[in-house]
């Protein structure tokens, strides 16, 4: 009978404490993963992995090592616990590592409440082979598709357990369901390729996969004859598929293992305005149906809602245990890790403040500038924030779009980027970041 991973993270646990740690904790990962490729109708590529990987972490005081193996004999055990004890032996003291008080921990670990796990029967290969299929055949319904590079269907189930020697014992199960369609449209120089997908935890939500192929299809025609835009400083709208990752520049100089080590440009900014008045971005571990949802985070805490910056002002860093107790502040309960490494702070869902007015809106607002729909690159000063990113999109004329632009260059400074944003009202609330589109006045574009 397949040992369960609560019984397997408490027998290295114990393996632990008789090869001599002064604490540990354990976490055992097992799942299976299947993905379909289909190209001109026909299958390309099917794979599926399953197995199972423990990792064990050992604290000798305050020196610390982390071990990992995919077999699970009580053999390997004994031996992972050796080599962890000598290995954190030889490693060097470290004042700030170590579990939490046991106060800390919770012991409320039901997660059903957040439905992050599908419970239907995993999908039958044939069926993920007919939704890529579809959705390829719905991009080639366009006569400007001249292929489509790849029509992918998935689906992953994921079980964690992680059990520590200072009273917290705690797993979930996760599911992802996903597909995705990359067109070309054109033949030779003139080629443009554009992608469409989804990704949620239940099949059921999952969006049809002739609107997938569709969407992809027209994205890639509308880019067809791009050109170089104009340099000079103009209003640069980042559509909603990119502007999250705008909000995610703020979001990694708010890490605070970077603020830690000095390496951010927020990292004297706590208590000032980062974004302009009425914007808040939250961040909400407990919402229902996201992939990064969790009740506890990797060291055992209870996860809560907070408020990252509030009405424009940054209210505090993303914190694990280590990061801290470096920074003399308590963890946000954003520690997250895997099998090989200790923890580290991670963020769940994130949400910014949306605004009244639709994307078309702010696009006769802008009147003449740039349309930003995807971005390749990124050279970012961590200490800085001078932001530098190659770009492709629409231009702007008078407030209407006047034609598909690529092969350009969108340059400035974070700190000051982000006191301008205004955003529109088009986020998707179920993915994991939700920020809508981005309208940015005064940015800098080198094109022609």
């Amino acid at each position: 009978m397949t040992q369960s991973l609560s019984d397997l993270t408490q027998q290295l646990l114990d393996v632990a404490r008789r090869a001599g740690a002064d604490d540990a904790d354990a976490i055992a990962v097992d799942g299976t993963s299947v993905s379909i490729d289909v190209r001109a109708g026909n299958l390309e590529h099917a794979e599926r992995s399953e197995g199972t990987e423990i990792g064990l972490r050992v604290l000798l005081g305050r020196r610390q090592a982390c071990v990992s193996s995919s077999d699970t004999k009580l053999a390997t055990m004994m031996e992972m616990a050796e080599r962890a004890i000598a290995m954190a032996r030889e490693a060097p003291e470290d004042q700030h590592v170590g579990l939490a008080d046991p106060s800390q921990v919770t012991q409320d670990t039901d997660v059903s409440a957040l439905e992050i796990f599908d419970p239907s029967d995993e999908p039958d290969p044939a069926m993920l082979q007919d939704y890529a299929a579809r959705a390829e055949a719905a991009a080639l319904r366009n006569p400007c598709i001249s292929q489509v590079q790849s029509a992918s269907a998935g689906y992953t189930n994921r079980r964690v357990h992680l059990t520590t020697s200072n009273g917290f014992s705690g797993g979930f199960a996760r599911t992802s369901h996903g597909l995705s369609c990359v067109a070309i449209s054109g033949t030779g120089s003139d080629m443009e390729r554009d992608y469409d997908y989804d990704s949620r935890v239940f099949q059921m939500d999952l969006r049809d996969p002739d609107d997938i192929g569709t969407s992809a299809a027209a994205r890639a025609v509308e880019r067809v004859g791009a050109k170089k835009p104009k340099t000079g400083a103009y209003p640069v709208l980042f559509d909603e598929r990119v502007a999250s990752a705008l909000i995610g520049s703020l979001l990694q100089a708010c890490d605070g293992s970077k603020v830690a080590r000095g390496s951010s440009w927020l990292r004297d900014a706590i208590g000032e305005q980062v974004l302009p008045k009425g914007l808040s971005l939250i961040e909400d571990p407990h919402r229902q149906r996201s992939a990064l949802s969790r009740k506890f985070d990797a060291e055992g805490l209870m996860t809560s809602r907070r408020a990252i910056v509030d009405d424009g002002v940054l209210t505090g860093w993303t914190l694990d245990l280590a990061t801290a107790r470096k920074l003399g502040m308590q963890s946000t309960a954003n520690a997250s890790r895997g099998t090989n490494a200790p923890p580290s702070p991670s963020l769940t869902n994130v949400m910014l403040t949306q605004g009244d007015q639709s994307r078309d809106d702010l696009i006769r607002q802008m009147g003449t500038g740039l349309l930003v729909t995807s971005m390749i690159g990124s050279t970012i000063n961590p200490n800085t924030g001078d932001y530098s990113r190659g770009a492709a999109g629409f231009w702007v004329e008078s407030g209407e779009i006047a034609y598909p632009v690529n092969e350009c260059t969108v340059a400035g400074n974070l700190r000051e980027m982000l006191m301008r944003i205004i955003p529109a009202n088009d986020a998707r609330t179920y993915l994991t970041r939700v920020v809508p589109s981005l309208l940015v006045e005064g940015l800098i574009l080198a094109g022609d």
